[in-house]
């Protein structure tokens, strides 16, 4: 049984993510249908699913919502908000943390999460504190006004949300739509009248409705779900209907999701899926195909399922040091190695989908980052037994390249609530080749940093708690954390010197001592100190992991710290709730630095 574990663990692991791939069944509502619908959101086309996805995170913090019988997945609860905004308005989509904001709203601490029926009496209360906060610096904002501000862009979308596709509380919006198609001509000359003088105010008077809910919903789309007539580009319902009132006929996508939102207003699933499917087949072939793919990639959830089998490698590697240490550790390498392929497809995906290099924001880098460290650790792991050193090092190299790989995915998914991880890329940025180059190879030296520092936690607090490696095993473990060093200096040291090329071509110097800059420099000189130190016997092995796990505290500030000072041209990313996080990362990097002191030195090293 035991021999046979790691091949158990990996076919395990394959079958269920292979299974993944299997299309879901569907009972009534397509929903799955609906969401590979293609829209123009922020400026990129994207499935529906992409926008109400990324929407209910950014308002909620979570993929899904409870509705006191089950869970509403993202299309289903946009469905409700579009078509049963009543009944939408009762669902808990709304988190709030910050004890003053529910002393503004009056309300008691329930929990975390309130629904739009309970704040709505406060709305023009929330929109005062939201204006006043407004006009206060960023940097000078109170708890409570960051918090208020939040709310109020959480309750803007939400607003957005709902009239975006037909007017919020429409009863029979497909009716409307029909009795302007056939007064559009009137309409049309009523309005042309008007503009030179004309007095049809009999017309006028009956189409006012009608314009103004039009116009409501062109200023308030959150997306344009329209594609192109003939020239233009896409619209959003509304300018799909106030093209009636120019050239007398409204753009046909408008009635179709009217159709559809009626549909599932009224529970007739047949007809909701007969409309989708129509009206799917109505639209430019490469968006539909495109944001199919990417509505794919969202459902597959490549990275969630990465961060289960990494957690679970990272088990059983810790297992390997109580019992069974060849199987355990051989089975939680194997299961990294699944997590691996589903890191990697992930990854691929995202880049086939986007049409970019794997790093170009914040998210993909925390994504890009565990990657490189999971790839450094299977290189680690795979390596001949004799190079690899005992099974104990082998099961340090699973356990904190899978710790790490689970972080960082787990930071990625935080990051995610901040909207689209796929937006466009600002000017300064726009360059495949840079970012191939410098931005790539920079982050790949964070990961090779962020391996190294694992590796020394293992090294140190075994040590601190009483139960040292062996010999044999710290001396491989040793070597693992120099190799991963050597990999981060290079990687870093070539990214900082692509990085102010660049810099010369965008900005017209070289180095302008930017806080990124100053970060990566220190990167460079820290790991040059740490090998140096190494090579002069300054320092011996404790001595090296303590450096090393301080160099992780250097890399995570040089990484997210800069954001946060929001100044400098790499200012891309400033988070509000990330500082306490780094804080508390950065002293707890020093605490285990410290615990070195109380390890004995190793007996073939100072």
């Amino acid at each position: 049984m035991r021999p046979r574990l790691p091949a158990l663990a990996f076919g395990a692991a394959a079958l269920w993510l292979a299974l993944a791939f299997l299309p879901p069944r569907t009972k009534g509502f397509d929903l799955a249908a609906f969401g590979r619908l293609p829209v123009l959101h922020e400026g990129r086309l994207k499935p529906i699913d992409t926008v109400v996805r990324s929407s209910l995170l950014f308002l909620r913090g979570k993929q899904s919502v409870y509705d006191g019988r089950r869970r509403l997945g993202p299309v289903e609860w946009a469905l409700e908000a579009a078509a049963r905004p009543e009944k939408a308005d009762e669902l808990p989509a709304f988190v709030i943390d910050d004890p003053d904001v529910l002393g503004l709203l009056d309300l008691e601490r329930k929990g975390r999460y309130y629904s739009f029926r309970q704040l709505e009496p406060s709305l023009a209360a929330v929109a005062a504190q939201a204006e006043r906060a407004e006009s206060i610096e960023p940097a000078r904002r109170s708890r409570y006004q960051a918090a208020v501000l939040a709310l109020h862009a959480r309750l803007d979308l939400y607003r957005r949300l709902r009239n975006t596709l037909q007017p919020a509380g429409a009863a029979d919006f497909p009716a409307e739509i029909a009795l302007l198609e056939k007064d559009a001509p009137a309409v049309a000359r009523a309005l042309h009248e008007h503009r030179h003088g004309g007095r049809d105010a009999k017309t006028l008077q009956r189409i006012m409705p009608i314009l103004e809910r039009s116009q409501l919903l062109a200023e308030d789309a959150l997306f344009q779900a329209l594609p192109p007539r003939v020239d233009g580009g896409w619209a959003s319902v509304g300018e799909g209907l106030l093209q009636a009132f120019e050239s007398g006929r409204t753009h046909p996508g408008a009635l179709a999701y009217a159709r559809i939102l009626k549909a599932y207003r009224d529970g007739d699933a047949p007809r909701f899926n007969e409309v989708v499917a129509r009206w799917r087949a109505e639209l430019p072939a490469q968006a539909a195909a495109a944001a199919a793919r990417e509505a794919a990639v969202s459902r597959y959830d490549p990275f969630g399922k990465g961060m289960a089998l990494y957690l679970a490698a990272l088990l059983l590697a810790c297992a390997s040091w109580l019992f069974w240490p060849e199987a355990l550790s051989r089975a939680g390498t194997a299961l990294m190695g699944a997590a691996f392929a589903a890191h990697t497809g992930g990854l691929l995906a995202r880049m086939l989908v986007h049409g970019r290099p794997p790093v170009t924001n914040l998210y993909s880098s925390a994504v890009f980052v565990g990657w490189t460290a999971v790839l450094l650790g299977l290189l680690f792991d795979l390596r001949p037994r004799k190079a690899a050193g005992a099974d104990g090092a082998r099961g340090a190299a699973t356990a904190v390249a899978s710790a790490v790989g689970f972080a960082t995915l787990i930071i990625a998914h935080h990051l995610s609530a901040g909207g689209d991880t796929m937006e466009m890329m600002s000017a300064v940025l726009d360059s495949n080749f840079w970012l191939t180059t410098h931005v790539v190879t920079i982050t790949m030296g964070y990961g090779g940093c962020f391996l190294a520092g694992a590796l020394a936690h293992v090294f140190i607090l075994r040590g601190a708690l009483g139960f040292p490696l062996d010999e044999e095993s710290g001396r491989a473990l040793e070597r693992m954390t120099y190799g991963a060093l050597c990999f981060a200096l290079f990687f870093s040291f070539v990214g900082t010197v692509l990085g102010g090329i660049w810099a010369d071509q965008s900005w017209g110097r070289f180095w302008g001592w930017d806080p990124k800059e100053n970060g990566a420099l220190l990167i460079v000189l820290w790991i040059s100190l740490i090998l140096h130190a190494r090579a002069t016997r300054t320092a011996g092995a404790r001595g090296v992991m303590a450096l090393a796990v301080l160099g992780s505290a250097l890399t995570a500030f040089s990484w997210f710290g800069v954001n946060m000072l929001g100044v400098g041209l790499h200012s891309y990313g400033f988070m509000d709730k990330a500082f306490a996080w780094l804080a508390a990362f950065i002293l707890s990097q020093l605490a285990v630095a410290a615990l070195a002191l109380r390890l004995p030195p190793s007996p073939s090293r100072p």
